[in-house]
Formats: C-alpha cells, sequence, structure tokens
C-alpha cells in the first residue's frame, strides 16, 4: 500500500535513496537543518564514513555532497560507526563501538575533536550507540555494554547518568537507538528486553511498552526510535523487518514494511552496468521481496520535509514515506 489513512494521519510512500555504488548501507541517519542528510556507512568491504548527500523530493534527485572519516582507529577514523546527530550549528558527532569514542566534525568534515575511552567510570564507554542531543544542547550517549545513557557536554564533559542492567522501570538490556521530542522527553530502544522506553529530560521513568514478538505493540530486538512534531512514535523493528507507528500515548497506529517498488538513481545505474544482475532479475517470479525491509537498522523524521526516513541497511539504501499534511481523497464523479 503506498498511500494509507490511518484515522486523521496520511502516509504516502515517497522514493529510495541508495544502493551498492553510492550510499551502500546505512546504519544510523540524522536529517539536517536545510535538507541535507548525514549518515553512517558501512559497506561490504568493512570501509565506513559518513556521508552528507542531499536527498530530495523525488527519485533522481539525490547526489553525494561530501564524505567525512575513513576506517581505522586513528583521530577522525572509525572502525565500528555506529549512531549520529547534530548539534544547533551543524556540527556531526558520531559514535564508534570499537574504539568507544565520539568523533565530531564540521558539517563540511572538518575533524574538530574526539573524546572517550573504554571503560565503565564516567565519560567511558563499552559499545556506544546511539546518541542524540538534548532539550539543552547537551549530548546523550547510549553505553550499550554499560546498560546506560551518559549526559554530557558538547566537547566530553561528564554531567550526569541514569540505567543499570535488567528489566525493570528504568533498567536496560543492551539499549540502543535514542531520540528526544520537542517537550524534552527521552526515548531508548531497549534492544534485548524488547521495547521502548521513555523518560523526562532527568533520566527519570515516565512509561514503556512493548514486548517480545511480531504482532502489533510486539517488538524484536527494535534497534531505533524517532518521534515527529506532532509526538508520533516511530519503532525500528529490527528483527521483525518492519517500523512501526503509535501515538503520544502508544496506542498502534500502522506498519511500515518496505514499498521500494522502483529502484533509486544509483541502483538503476548498478543494474543496468552489470547485465547478469539485469538478467536475474528479469527471471524472477515476483519482485516484491525486494520492495521490503531486511533488517533495518535506524529510522528518523525528518521535520523540515515531514517524511519518516528509514534505514533499510542490508539492501543498501534509505526508504522514505511523506506524513502528508495536506492531503485530499481524489475525486472520480466528474
Amino acid at each position: 500500500m503506498l498511500t494509507r489513512i490511518v484515522g486523521d494521519r496520511v502516509y504516502d510512500f515517497s522514493h529510495v535513496v541508495g544502493g551498492r555504488n553510492e550510499v551502500m548501507g546505512p546504519v544510523s541517519l540524522a536529517p539536517g537543518f536545510d535538507g541535507d542528510m548525514f549518515a553512517v556507512i558501512t559497506r561490504i568491504d568493512r570501509t565506513c564514513d559518513v556521508a552528507r548527500f542531499k536527498v530530495g523530493n523525488m527519485a533522481g534527485e539525490e547526489d553525494v555532497i561530501s564524505r567525512m572519516g575513513e576506517r581505522g582507529e586513528s583521530p577522525g577514523q572509525f572502525m565500528w560507526p555506529s549512531g549520529i546527530t547534530l548539534d544547533g550549528e551543524s556540527n556531526v558527532y558520531v559514535t564508534d563501538a570499537w574504539t568507544d569514542r565520539v568523533t565530531v566534525f564540521s558539517k563540511d568534515g572538518e575533524l574538530l575533536r574526539s573524546f572517550g575511552e573504554s571503560g565503565n567510570g564516567e565519560g567511558q564507554f563499552r559499545r556506544p550507540s546511539g546518541i542524540a542531543m538534548d532539550a539543552d544542547g547537551n549530548l546523550l550517549v547510549v553505553d550499550t555494554h554499560n546498560h546506560r545513557v551518559q549526559k554530557l557536554s558538547t566537547d566530553g564533559r561528564y554531567i550526569s547518568e541514569w540505567g543499570v542492567r535488567g528489566s525493570g522501570e528504568g533498567e536496560f538490556d543492551s539499549p540502543w537507538g535514542i531520540t528526544t521530542d520537542a517537550d524534552g522527553f527521552i526515548y531508548i530502544a531497549d534492544h534485548k528486553n524488547h521495547r521502548i522506553q521513555k523518560f523526562d529530560a532527568r533520566g527519570e521513568f515516565v512509561f514503556a511498552f512493548g514486548s517480545q514478538g511480531s504482532g502489533n505493540n510486539e517488538f524484536d530486538h527494535p534497534s531505533d526510535v524517532a518521534v515527529d512534531p506532532d509526538g508520533d512514535i516511530y519503532v525500528c523493528d529490527w528483527a521483525n523487518h518492519r517500523v512501526q507507528a503509535y501515538d503520544s500515548d502508544c496506542n498502534y497506529l500502522t506498519t511500515f514494511i518496505g514499498d521500494a517498488q522502483e529502484l533509486s538513481k544509483w541502483q538503476v545505474e548498478y543494474v543496468r552496468s552489470n547485465p547478469d544482475v539485469y538478467k536475474a532479475r528479469r527471471r524472477v517470479y515476483s519482485l516484491e521481496p525486494e520492495w521490503r525491509f531486511a533488517l533495518p537498522t535506524a529510522v528518523a523524521f525528518d521535520a523540515l520535509n515531514s517524511r519518516i526516513m528509514v534505514a533499510d541497511t542490508q539492501r543498501w539504501r534509505i526508504q522514505i514515506y511523506n506524513k502528508l499534511l495536506d492531503y485530499s481523497d481524489p475525486q472520480f464523479n466528474i
């Protein structure tokens, strides 16, 4: 279903960005304030970087603007980049789950600084993943294998933390993605507890929802979460190969499973330049499996353009759904 009406909400599939020759495997996403998109990218050959690219409003408008970082353990390099966020000046913050640090670039790719080291003390990490900015301009870093969230200044100074390993309220088991909403609340994808937890700005527990399974209101290792300006919540349900949408009271709305019926610009180039791939696609009984998500790792809401961006990682692309604000039913009685 390319266009779905859910109560007073309308979601409309837009297009796909990516491909094996360009964006490759997007791991996490951060919409820019000027319409650009920043994405952590990994590749089959284990190289990795951060791509800044133009998305556009339709297929064919996408273009890579610049790249920052490369594989390695020196300053400005990554081994296992995991999460990404921007500050108010569009500086780019990237977590590295291998080197246990955060690296900071300008939006144009200049290395500004890095901080963090391995450990379980203040300002130390064990496999950091999700990262977000809070309402006060501080960093929230998901410290995955320490089963906590740390609040740091943008230069890496420790401020506070919350969370221990467990399954109770405010406890975590390998948390992953993180986001904040317009009111300053914080949402965490509690990966191995198969739920989403919400906290206030001080890290005090508000509510949790979800349990393990494949039905509505159930998750299988959720990897990320996003919230739009209306308060609707989008959960990247990783092992269920889908994204689920909820309203601000956690009432289930709908499920996205991927609708990429047309290839992206870069995917078309790849298929056309490889005769064997072209012939193989022509021989399959149905291309529908190609439309769907395969272990998506991240979801972000681009408020500037009112659209959901899903990192369809195993298919080397980003699928885009518009949240339409001015939709009207078509008239056929003319």
